[in-house]
């Protein structure tokens, strides 16, 4: 590959000063035409780390088939909060009030040591050129990709966060208590309509819930069809058994699909922020779109999640590559 030179050269009326300005702005420019995410970024400093990474993550789903929904909902746990910066992934430390201790995440997110095993990976023969937040927004396109859901062209630059927020995991995450306008709202916060907040929902196509998250629904709720409400109840008492598991998708819990959709028409939504998607409002015709039209489902799916990878990306000279995804180096 032949290398280029840029080549400025400047009337010679122009002052020393104007000159330095003149080339300020533009270096930024060229700064921030370089600091664009790219499918392409690694192709000349580590051109084997997407490899790499797919490697490890089909590995960790083959030895554990939930672990694609964990690492889709990892990627969108981070990005919810301060960006697309792997600040989901930051232990505790001085000065970092860890988001894994935030509500919506405490024991409950989890696959971080396979994106440790694919840092440590690319890190073996491409040192402190990969970050781990672009290793997140790849496992989550090959983690559905390997369970049968759409792929899509992942976007690459993204630097990794100094900093961690607790506070903002807290309030910025939507809850499985959440009512269709207070969904709606926190969607349309990080940039997405409601289509779009209702094509993302359709990640619980994947993964499983703790009984402390829906056993007011199945004992107590109304939109809800009462032989579902019976078969949840047999794995969740209405006391104790807080953390025994329940699959989102009561049908192929382990395979992207469009049941999801299907589900919540037939009233089988296992957490209340499911079944508000089919609840008699505005978001109906779009489940009902999504249940008649798995191939529209699966494309809107991807385009959504690049779109999510999209989120306030840090780039260019902002922020850091770690060498290790849970600390700062």
């Amino acid at each position: 590959m032949t290398s280029s030179k840029i080549i400025f050269s400047f009337p010679i009326t122009m002052s020393p000063m104007a000159i330095s300005l003149l080339l300020v702005l533009l270096i930024n420019s060229l700064a921030s035409c370089n600091a664009q995410l790219s499918p392409t970024f690694y192709s000349q400093t580590c051109s084997n780390a997407t490899t790499t990474i797919r490697t490890i993550i089909r590995q960790a789903i083959s030895a554990d088939r939930r672990m694609a929904a964990s690492l889709i909902r990892l990627h969108f746990h981070d990005c919810f909060v301060q960006g697309c910066d792997a600040s989901v992934l930051l232990d505790d430390a001085t000065g970092i009030d860890s988001e894994k201790n935030a509500l919506p995440n405490a024991n409950s997110i989890r696959g971080f040591n396979v994106i440790e095993d694919a840092k440590r990976a690319v890190e073996s023969f491409c040192p402190g050129t990969v970050s781990c937040a672009d290793i997140l927004a790849q496992a989550a396109m090959d983690s559905s990709a390997m369970v049968g859901g759409p792929s899509w062209t992942v976007k690459y630059g993204r630097r990794d966060s100094t900093t961690a927020n607790r506070a903002l995991a807290n309030s910025d995450l939507p809850g499985p208590f959440d009512d269709l306008a207070t969904l709606i709202g926190s969607f349309d916060n990080k940039g997405f309509n409601e289509r779009e907040m209702v094509v993302l929902s359709g990640a619980h196509t994947l993964g499983q819930a703790k009984c402390v998250l829906f056993r007011t629904r199945i004992y107590n709720g109304t939109n809800i069809d009462a032989g579902f409400a019976s078969t949840r109840r047999r794995q969740c008492p209405f006391t104790g058994g807080n953390d025994n598991l329940a699959p989102l998708d009561l049908v192929t819990p382990n395979s992207f699909d469009n049941n999801y959709f299907k589900n919540l028409i037939q009233r089988k939504g296992l957490l209340d922020s499911d079944q508000v998607l089919f609840n008699g409002g505005s978001s109906d015709s779009i489940v009902t779109t999504f249940s008649n039209n798995p191939s529209t489902f699966a494309s809107e799916f991807a385009a959504a999640m690049v779109k999510m990878g999209d989120i306030s990306p840090l780039t260019g000279q902002n922020g850091i590559i770690r060498r290790i995804c849970s600390a700062i180096n």
